[in-house]
């Protein structure tokens, strides 16, 4: 099963930007396409962005679209999700997992069914 460790969280003015880094803990996570999901308190996890294995192909909510850009370092087995132009309702904990499919955001699945800690994202003046 493939590991992954989020980090980059915290709180930021809304208009800022922060990076997110998704850390694989073996190589083989440059196999897998890998989704960034967010969940607000009081609200269902949902898929935000998402970043295919082979061709590095990327898909976003339209929530996001324009402000968020997700790519990955192969050489690290690391996956960013930079995030601009933040508003108060990005305000979530955010995950990275690896998933089956890319073709559509919302209906991401997680290939390994667990989860990480996430890492809290909060923006507020």
């Amino acid at each position: 099963q493939l590991q992954l460790v989020e980090s980059g969280g915290g709180l930021v003015q809304p208009g800022g930007s922060l990076r997110l880094s998704c850390a694989a803990s073996k190589f083989t996570g440059s196999y897998y396409a890998i989704g960034w999901f967010r969940q607000a308190p009081g609200k269902e996890r949902e898929g935000v962005s998402c970043i295919s294995s082979s061709s590095g192909s990327t898909t976003y909510a339209d929530t996001v679209k324009g402000r968020f850009t997700i790519s990955r370092d192969y050489a690290t087995n690391t996956v960013y999700l930079q995030m601009n132009s933040l508003k108060p309702e990005d305000t979530a904990v955010y995950y990275c997992s690896a998933v089956f499919s890319c073709t559509v955001v919302s209906a991401m699945t997680t290939r390994f069914g667990s989860w990480g800690q996430g890492t809290q994202v909060t923006v507020s003046s």
